[in-house]
């Protein structure tokens, strides 16, 4: 899964601008690209990375494009891009036909502001955010009945956009009104009806990120602890959402791209990658719930930060260009589980030769003594005789006295061992809740620099008692979770 973060998650305006847009299967690729001329032109490409070896295309037009023109890759191939001409925005669909490139208008919105939201799960439809004036229209540029239509008008203003299954019904929006902003969840199926998602306290700013529609992950950024925070939570659950410390570094930003997919009902087991950057540089990092703590790893030259996608495998994508490659891929395995943490990968130095070394004598034959006392008579060579069995006692012998011998031949398999079930001990939920807020800082030991578990401790086995699949509690709403303390 790949969702591409916006530049700045706090700023009351975003747009889903990353270096390279990726579509939703991971099939294609669409970027802004500069000519090599002296005026250094803009251009729309397209990458293929569906097959053995990733390739780009350009799609340039007549005339070269604007640096605020945005694109947007389907999943057939095509490339949506986004004009701004005048006093709206005219949308396309550009394609390679032959030696050039070819051109569908799909029609234009009449609106100072039009940001375009992530490739939907289908990768077929393509949406875009309208501020109004108390309003915001949510558009549907391509992949309804006819061009571009407005489906719906949310009260307040909207920003962010993050989906949240793999049907494309339910958008979450990061919503401003009434001078605090909130995640709202859309439902497209019923006219953009919204509803809340995300509130942690009532005071704070909510906002999320990044949403796994297979584990329920949640990456958020709240003003919840004090001041903004990488934090994270759980779709449908009762947990708070946690702000772990190594969400937190000392220096430098931390902002998230993609999320492993395929960990159902799995959400501490999810990889996340981060953006981290500093004023040394960027490079790519990995963090999972379970590790409590954030792994960096060397960014390959010329990475376009803030694009990436991951595999259900565990392999981490990252899309490349340099002078010598100008479209390339390179596949990073994230660390896993009790991996040691990489720093970044900085110059080496030169390493000195090894002076050489005066050979090792070897040891020394060491002579064999010879035990004291005669030596037993050889034994001739041939067949070995074979073993005369012992007599065995009948079923009717009365049991022998101890020293008696004992049969020989194959040992039994041994009995299982019959041992008592325990039962599954769980928190209470909402253990130490107070009356303070919606979240949950550091609540393992205190020199681990992160947050404790949202999830008990899993078993070997099952309590016998208990059926062997237990019923699974309908999901709560995150702003239904109980409020733990600070």
């Amino acid at each position: 899964m790949t969702i591409c973060a916006p530049e700045d998650a706090t700023a009351p305006v975003s747009t889903h601008r990353a270096a390279l847009t990726i579509a939703a299967d991971g099939s294609y690729a669409a970027r802004l690209a500069r000519h090599d001329d002296a005026a250094g032109s803009w251009f729309p490409e397209r990458w293929t990375l569906s097959g053995p070896e990733p390739y780009a295309v350009p799609l340039q037009g007549t005339q070269p494009e604007e640096p605020d023109s945005a694109l947007l890759p389907l999943t057939d191939g095509r490339v949506l891009i986004l004009r701004r001409v005048a006093d709206r925005f005219a949308a396309s669909l550009l394609y390679p036909a032959g030696p050039g490139t070819g051109e569908l208008l799909l029609g234009a919105v009449p609106a100072p502001e039009l940001t375009l939201l992530p490739p939907a799960p289908d990768g077929k439809r393509a949406y875009a955010l309208a501020p109004e004036a108390h309003h915001t229209a949510l558009w549907l540029l391509h992949g309804g009945a006819g061009g571009p239509e407005r489906i719906a008008r949310i009260p307040g203003r909207c920003t962010g956009g993050v989906w949240l299954d793999r049907g494309g019904r339910l958008l979450a929006l990061d919503r401003e009104q009434d001078g605090r902003t909130k995640t709202v969840v859309a439902d497209l199926e019923r006219g953009g009806e919204t509803g809340p998602l995300l509130q942690i306290t009532e005071e704070s700013n909510d906002r999320l990120l990044l949403a796994d529609p297979d584990s329920g992950l949640l990456l958020v950024r709240s003003d919840a602890p004090g001041h903004d925070r990488l934090g994270w939570g759980v779709w449908g659950s009762s947990r708070p959402v946690r702000f772990p410390e190594c969400l937190r570094p000392a220096e430098g930003t931390l902002t998230p791209f993609a999320v492993q997919p395929g960990q159902t009902l799995a959400p501490e087991s999810c990889a996340v990658a981060f953006r981290m950057e500093t004023a040394n540089g960027t490079w790519p990092a990995v963090w999972r719930p379970a590790e409590r703590q954030v792994r960096h790893l060397p960014a390959p030259e010329g990475w376009l930060a803030g694009s990436g996608l991951w595999t259900a495998a565990g392999a981490l994508l990252l899309p490349y260009a340099t002078g010598a490659e100008p479209c390339g891929l390179a596949w990073v395995a994230g660390p896993g589980p009790g991996a040691e943490p990489v720093e970044p990968a900085e110059a080496l130095e030169s390493v000195e030769p090894v002076e050489s070394v005066n050979p090792v004598e070897p040891p020394r034959a060491v002579e064999a003594r010879r035990p004291a006392g005669p030596m037993p008579p050889a034994r001739p060579a041939g067949a070995m005789p074979m073993p005369q069995p012992l007599p065995l006692p009948l079923p009717a012998d009365p049991p022998r006295a101890a020293g008696a011998l004992r049969p020989t031949g194959p040992a039994p398999s041994p009995r299982p061992l019959d041992i008592p079930a325990q039962p599954l001990r769980t928190a209470p939920c909402g253990a130490g809740a107070g009356s303070g807020g919606g979240i949950a800082l550091d609540a393992g030991v205190a020199d681990n620099h992160s947050t404790a578990s949202a999830h008990p401790p899993a078993r070997s086995a099952e309590p016998r008692h208990l059926p062997a699949h237990p019923h699974i509690r309908r999901p709560v709403p995150l702003q239904q979770a109980p409020l733990a303390a600070r």
